[in-house]
């Protein structure tokens, strides 16, 4: 499956929320990051102008997802799911262990402000986080992108991810938090 294609336009992603893994030859996969905690692992995908974003913690798995519509997606451990318009907040609650929350936003531009904020994004990319560009020719200076950057705490995992569909002047941010249960009691 060919997940991820940038010639894929932002009306045709949704979210995912998976309670469990997903199989990455599902995905063209084009970048990984792995992220080791005390509590918690996490793993990112970036998979064309889409992401994956996997957390493990106490032998349990839960995996945002926001890509294109697929019927290769397994319908098992699927959660939530919605197709991105406009603004959108979304909570769910796994036992009382883990609790997830995303936010995110369609932000449409016009010609003079799409520019500054894609130079913008791609200058901040370069101080931290994954980022991957996608032009469709050398030197295409407003190519398309993903950028995720994040944050792990010792109870949160924080990712902010934007992709940014050049060709339509828009952008898809999304921001997202997944809690983790207060620690265990320290048995002296």
């Amino acid at each position: 499956m060919e997940k991820g294609q940038t010639k894929q336009g932002v009306e045709n992603l949704y979210f995912y929320l998976f309670e469990r893994a997903l199989h990455p030859e599902l995905f063209r996969i084009d970048r990984v990051h792995r992220v080791e905690q005390r509590r918690y692992t996490a793993e990112i995908w970036i998979i064309g102008l889409a992401h994956a974003v996997t957390l493990t913690y106490n032998n349990q798995c839960f995996t945002e997802l926001v890509a294109a519509e697929s019927e290769l997606l397994p319908k098992g451990g699927l959660v939530s799911s919605f197709r991105f318009r406009g603004e959108r907040d979304h909570s769910q609650k796994f036992g009382e262990s883990v609790h997830y929350m995303m936010s995110s936003q369609v932000e449409r531009m016009t010609a003079n402000l799409f520019p500054s904020s894609h130079r913008d994004l791609v200058a901040h990319s370069q101080k931290r986080g994954l980022f991957v560009s996608f032009p469709d020719s050398p030197g295409d200076v407003l190519a398309p992108f993903t950028y995720l950057d994040y944050e792990a705490r010792e109870q949160e995992f924080h990712v902010h991810a934007y992709h940014a569909f050049s060709d339509e002047l828009t952008l898809l941010k999304t921001q997202s938090i997944f809690e983790i249960g207060p620690p265990s009691p320290v048995l002296t």
